[in-house]
């Protein structure tokens, strides 16, 4: 079903890539009920939805698609949710009517061939900016949930405190990962979080005072079910723009996610990504799901890309990572636990990225039409937080320099279509 031997893999190499990918992203069912709670919506409500918009997107990705690419509510977009639930007058059942008719019309874009016809109409440079720009970013995640680097008034990050107890261990863990890789040990990232973790427990980092059982549940059942209901919340509250924002920030946050990662794994043929149509249903789904039941949108989840560096290539990758977020909501004070440990994830974070470094060689940085729009990408993710800014920074700059160069004819006219969307969401929408 999943045709390992064509993908060159193992059950053994997918399996323990699965475990790997969800080690580093389980983090979002503790942090996304943290960001949506503040907007009033109730935890145990949020953490069990965000485990359904998990489980829905990632199960369809793996049965449906055959990728190794997890989805789960983005950060970002939580983050936005719970600023429209703090205007006057819009609840959080208003602002989830609003993620669901975005969700609903994600899903009827990805059923026909838009999607696809976007992601083939990005200029390889662009493609391989994207890539190289995620690998930065999550490596600053990495480095900034450890405190390696911290804020700083003057300079805006430095150095932190090597020596804290919490960012040593995430440098004892880089360093035994690194070992582990430089050895050519299968499973280096995962085997490396277990021996960092044993070295929390052992030095009281890590403990379990809350016990490790806990059943899921969803106090406020569905949330928002019905189209008509939620379309009318929507124009009662003039929330069109609110939805634009989620769709827009949708498509491009999972479409250069889940190129990066698919670059990464080698999935792309001849620039393209086979059984794309599938793919992109995938957070389509989770969207539509989770705003029923109680959650921002999903995403792709640039996580993803430690499990492809333990070997993931199939679809068993992300049928792994399903199962285990069924696992993890009858868990959630172990998974807190464990989450709550930067130093225990940070590692893996941190040498993907730099695994994800080798696209910016393929970017023809001769050509200043090509290479300034890919400089302005890779900047600006880590610096804004955002694969979104960072796509929307290169889809906007590579048509305006083309058209001076007396290029523009090389530009497939999506990309113009959406460089004026993104410089209008950029300019007068919440970003």
């Amino acid at each position: 079903m999943f045709k390992l031997q064509e993908a060159n893999t193992s059950v053994r190499t997918e399996l323990s890539a699965g475990l790997t990918t969800f080690l580093t992203m389980v983090y979002i069912v503790i942090v996304n009920p943290v960001v949506l709670s503040s907007a009033g919506v109730p935890f145990e409500q949020v953490f069990t939805a965000t485990i359904i918009s998990a489980v829905i997107g990632t199960l369809w990705m793996a049965l449906a698609a055959n990728y190794p690419v997890a989805i789960a509510p983005g950060m970002g977009l939580n983050a936005y949710f719970a600023v429209i639930c703090s205007q006057e007058g819009i609840t959080y059942t208003t602002a989830f009517s609003a993620v669901f008719i975005a969700g609903l019309i994600f899903l009827i874009l990805s059923l026909t061939s838009f999607r696809e016809k976007l992601i083939d109409a990005i200029p390889d440079s662009l493609k391989n900016a994207i890539t190289t720009g995620i690998g930065l970013f999550i490596a600053f995640i990495g480095l900034r949930n450890a405190n390696i680097i911290v804020d700083d008034p003057t300079n805006l990050v430095k150095l932190g405190d090597l020596t804290e107890p919490g960012t040593f261990l995430t440098i004892v863990g880089l360093a035994i990962t690194l070992l582990l890789m430089a050895l050519r040990i299968n499973a280096a990232l995962f085997l490396g979080m277990i021996a960092t973790a044993i070295i929390a427990l052992c030095t009281g980092q890590l403990s379990f005072k809350e016990g490790f059982f806990s059943f899921p549940s969803l106090p406020e059942g569905l949330i928002v079910f019905n189209p008509i209901t939620a379309l009318n919340d929507v124009i009662t509250h003039g929330l069109y723009a609110v939805v634009f924002s989620f769709l827009l920030v949708t498509i491009f946050d999972t479409t250069g996610t889940m190129v990066g990662v698919a670059q990464k794994a080698g999935l792309m043929k001849d620039g393209k990504m086979p059984r794309l149509r599938q793919a992109l249903l995938s957070d389509s789904f989770g969207t539509t799901f989770g705003a029923m039941f109680g959650t921002s949108p999903t995403t792709a989840f640039v996580e993803s890309s430690s499990g492809v560096a333990a070997g993931g290539r199939t679809g068993l990758t992300t049928l792994t990572v399903g199962i285990l977020f069924i696992v993890a909501a009858f868990f959630s004070p172990l998974v807190g636990a464990v989450s709550g440990i930067a130093a225990i994830t940070s590692p893996a974070l941190i040498i993907v990225g730099s695994l994800m470094m080798e696209s910016v060689a393929k970017i023809e940085w001769k050509e200043l039409d090509e290479a300034f729009p890919a400089f302005l990408v890779i900047l600006s993710m880590p610096l804004t937080s955002s694969i979104a800014t960072g796509i929307a920074l290169g889809f906007i700059s590579y048509p305006l320099i083309k058209l001076v160069k007396g290029k523009g004819k090389n530009v497939h006219p999506l990309v113009y279509i959406f460089a004026l969307l993104f410089f209008i969401q950029l300019m007068f929408f919440s970003h």
